[in-house]
């Protein structure tokens, strides 16, 4: 392979709709493989960037370096110089390693109907445009065959009872006929629960291949979960923004794939470090008072409940806490003793606005962090 021969890649024609992460580890992968790569890296291209002009170049590049004649060479050679062209190797190589710099896919910018307050509305504009748009990403990842591990394909060499995807969704969500998908038919519930099913089902093809008899259509398999679910992340999580509704999924811990409130970003960085710095013997602990704070359908005794569960850790590590901060450890224990949080007694203060308990989890879930800092600074191997 022609890896050697210098690229000079342009990506001003390229635009990426897709994080840039996982179209970079996405194709390292691709990169990695053996055998025939190139459909593999046709279909990521097609997947990722917008339009068919990546896959074009693309496929106008010989399978390995050749060396081809240049008219317009300066060197004293003139006419007789021969220069190298990079191979589709070389150049998938740099268009993945340079997948940061690629602009990002953005909506057009809006016309003269919608600068003015006249005919269209946009998408997630409303609670029924929102779920409109849902159905329409779902279509999307359909079509790309996200959904073929859950739900087969029909193919005309094979006559296979495939499952019945009203079923499947069924099984999962407990609400019948909800295949193909009826947004206009949805309440609040319906709408959420879809969104964490799909996140749950949809599964990446890794190779498509076109069965052309019959004009059967494209096939997919090589399914793997973890990016799709990456991507429908990402995909929902910005749809859910732009039709300003405060819930997200969340990305990781126990309730990973399932909708959680929407915090700062200094709240969701604190939240990760939680997650992924306690030690072993505490993880499961945070991971479940993360669940229950920031569940959508929280409450405030599952507040409590999620702050029981880290006054807990901090509990086993008050000798910890102690030697830092001295005499005033006691008052970190005191908001959880004297107030209706963990005890529950006759003399403890319970008339106090709900707002207390989501300062005292992230006051307390910042005491786990530092604590875990503290730990392992002792422990730094």
């Amino acid at each position: 392979m022609g890896d050697d021969v210098a690229v000079s890649l342009d990506l001003s024609n390229y635009e990426l709709r897709w994080p840039a992460s996982l179209f970079m580890s996405e194709g390292e992968r691709i990169l990695r493989s053996a055998g025939s790569w190139q459909n593999r890296a046709t279909w990521l291209m097609t997947e990722a960037l917008v339009g068919t002009t990546a896959v074009a170049d693309f496929e106008d590049l010989p399978n390995q370096t050749a060396p081809t004649a240049d008219p317009w060479a300066t060197t004293a050679t003139g006419w007789s110089t021969r220069r190298t062209v990079p191979d589709q190797h070389a150049w998938f190589t740099e268009l993945i390693n340079r997948g940061s710099e690629l602009r990002r896919a953005a909506a057009p910018r809006p016309y003269w109907p919608q600068r003015h307050g006249n005919g269209l509305a946009h998408d997630g504009s409303t609670a029924r445009d929102s779920r409109r748009a849902f159905a329409r990403l779902i279509n999307e990842f359909d079509a790309d065959g996200y959904l073929v591990e859950a739900f087969g394909e029909e193919c005309v060499d094979d006559h296979s009872n495939l499952p019945d995807p009203s079923e499947v969704i069924n099984g999962r969500l407990g609400i019948p006929d909800l295949w193909p998908l009826k947004p206009a038919t949805w309440d609040e519930d319906t709408f959420y629960g879809l969104i964490e099913v799909f996140h749950d089902l949809v599964s990446r093809p890794r190779v498509r291949h076109y069965h052309s008899y019959g004009s059967c259509g494209w096939h997919h398999s090589e399914f793997h979960n973890g990016p799709a679910r990456t991507l429908y992340r990402w995909k929902i999580n910005r749809l859910l923004r732009e039709a300003s509704i405060e819930y997200e999924l969340a990305a990781e811990g126990e309730d990973l794939g399932r909708l959680v409130a929407v915090t700062d970003d200094a709240r969701s960085q604190l939240v990760h470090r939680a997650l992924n710095d306690s030690p072993p013997d505490t993880t499961a602990g945070v991971r479940h008072a993360i669940a229950l704070f920031r569940g959508r359908d929280t409450s405030a005794e599952s507040k409590r409940s999620a702050i029981f569960n880290l006054a807990r850790i901090l509990e086993e590590r008050r000798a910890l806490i102690k030697e830092h901060l001295g005499k005033d450890e006691g008052a970190l224990f005191e908001i959880a003793n004297r107030f209706d949080l963990r005890h529950r007694r006759a003399d403890q203060l319970g008339d106090y606005d709900d707002v207390f308990l989501d300062w005292i989890f992230w006051w307390y879930l910042a005491t786990v962090e530092l604590t875990n800092r503290l730990i392992a600074s002792r422990n730094p191997f």
